[in-house]
């Protein structure tokens, strides 16, 4: 098997869960649009619906023919105007909220049983007792494990009205008993901020998964504590970030330009400007600043380092962007359902647009990933091709580009060597976090009581842990020769396991140790 053949569909699987089409900037609102359209062709397609239902010869769902009506006619605008369904809405809203009400707790289906990876810290379900472990077998009168049990139906009970109640029936199996608690659901929060923390005494490091309606303020409250603790120095790490609310990401950039730099210009449909400057409320306008990007970020994240870029104010380190600068709105459609429409370019200050072609289609546009794969683009700073006449200039009359994402000023690759990358990818897959549990599982007892430190050194000196893992991988299929790459499989193996059993801090701790690019900014 060749090694890019085996690496491009584990890096197509996490391109396509970062959500690149994520990036309002206007505040949602709710506007019917059904009425004000009245032309020949609007009228053509609601007949042609009502003689569907009334005379065509069986019965069909005419919504899934209007839902796809929708889709097909805004796959003609461009990739990033999209129709979001009515039993998509409170997902999609719960993710840019920041929240949603529940029980709490991390799960999946063990064995046909749903089954606690890790209770929320202070949600209602750690509040009430759970722990990593338990199997929960009822709520209520609802059965929770079986093999008729769908995914929906489990999300459904375990939701609900915040303050409402649900008697939970449990299975602790370290303990061997079955108990019942009353868990009071409540607000769950979804972490925009996942980690803040002191990589050493004058630098600290802030990672950003998404921009929600709660991200600026956990920045905030990360970057007070950071700037408490003596930090001169922050690393904002936007990788594999697709973006989310613009306003997000400029609150954010404030606290690092002074007073009247501009932050991000927006064009609309009838060609108005709005420029967005900086304000004088800036708590970090003078520290060394570095971001971190790679092939994912997208939108919002690329506001940010276009703006820091542009304005010569830090650092950009890492890959070339995703290079999405186009603005949705969200707007109802009055059953539901939303589409989420572009209405405005936005460009960084220098004038740039980092809106990457999409004129061959859509299929062509989602693809471009794997074209800078193929090119080794991502290997190699010198196979970025952009046209020298999309360059532009910094405050400080630095040459930067537009037409296709941010160009990082530190080019930093994907591991080449001998098949480092397709580990690293492999080792964050839920292959290897499943049997990671399984694993924790059928000793936790011993595993709960370790402290971190010891939990690394029993990991890496008894074989068996590596042994065990060559052995489930090689049953799921994955025939290629594990003990070449031994020392960083289990590098990300000890990392998921301190995942699983520790906090967010102690893993990052862990897993920055050996990031590439913290190790180009240690030099």
């Amino acid at each position: 098997m060749k090694l890019r053949n085996f690496l491009w569909p584990l890096l197509l699987v996490i391109s396509l869960a970062i959500g690149v089409i994520i990036g309002g900037y206007f505040p949602f609102f709710n506007k019917p649009l059904g009425d004000s359209f009245q032309d020949k062709g609007r009228d053509k397609l609601n007949k042609l619906i009502d003689l569907i239902e009334k005379e065509y010869v069986d019965n069909v769902d005419t919504d899934s023919i209007i839902d796809l009506t929708v889709n097909n006619i805004l796959a003609q605008l461009d990739p990033h105007s999209v129709y979001i369904a009515k039993n998509e809405m409170d997902e999609v809203q719960e993710s840019m909220k920041g929240s949603f009400v529940g029980i709490g707790v991390n799960y999946y289906n063990y064995k046909d049983t749903l089954t606690v990876i890790k209770p929320v810290f202070g949600g209602p379900s750690y509040k009430a007792g759970l722990k990593n472990g338990d199997r929960i077998l009822f709520a209520d009168d609802f059965k929770l494990f079986g093999n008729d049990i769908k995914n929906d139906s489990l999300v459904s009970i375990l939701k609900g009205d915040s303050g409402s109640k649900v008697t939970l029936k449990v299975f602790r199996k370290k303990e061997n008993k079955i108990f019942s608690v009353v868990v009071t659901r409540g607000e769950i929060p979804l972490k925009s901020v996942d980690v803040g923390l002191m990589l050493k005494d004058k630098t600290g490091f802030i990672k950003i998964n998404r921009f929600s309606e709660t991200t600026y303020a956990e920045f905030k409250t990360a970057l007070d504590e950071l700037i408490k603790n003596g930090a001169k120095e922050i690393i904002l790490d936007l990788r594999e970030n697709g973006g989310g609310y613009m306003d997000q990401a400029v609150q954010i950039v404030d606290e690092f330009l002074s007073d009247g730099d501009i932050i991000v210009k927006t064009i609309n449909k009838q060609g108005k400007e709005r420029i967005t400057k900086a304000t004088n409320k800036g708590s970090f306008e003078n520290g060394k600043l570095t971001i971190l990007i790679n092939e994912n970020s997208a939108s919002a994240s690329e506001i940010i380092a276009g703006a820091i870029q542009d304005n010569d104010r830090g650092t950009i380190v890492g890959r070339r962007s995703y290079g999405k600068g186009l603005v949705q709105r969200e707007m109802y459609l009055g059953d539901g359902s939303a589409v989420r429409l572009t209405t405005a370019r936005y460009y960084t200050p220098s004038g740039r647009s980092i809106q990457k072609p999409y004129n061959d289609g859509i299929d062509e546009y989602s693809n471009e990933l794997y074209t800078r794969f193929e090119s080794g683009e991502l290997y190699e700073r010198d196979s970025i091709h952009l046209a020298d006449s999309l360059q532009f200039k910094t405050k400080a009359g630095k040459i930067v580009y537009g037409g296709g994402g941010i160009v990082p000023d530190v080019f930093i690759p994907l591991k080449n060597k001998s098949g480092e990358d397709a580990i690293q990818l492999l080792m964050r897959t839920s292959l290897v976090s499943n049997f990671v549990f399984v694993q924790i599982d059928e000793d936790r007892n011993v595993f709960e009581s370790l402290s971190t430190q010891d939990l690394i050194k029993k990991l890496n000196t008894d074989p068996k842990y590596f042994n065990n893992l060559k052995k489930h991988l090689t049953s799921e299929g994955l025939l290629f020769n594990l003990d070449k790459h031994k020392k960083s499989i289990m590098f990300y193996l000890t990392a998921e396991y301190i995942n699983q059993l520790k906090s967010d801090q102690d893993y990052y701790e862990w897993i920055l140790k050996e990031d590439p690019m913290l190790k180009v900014l240690k030099k």
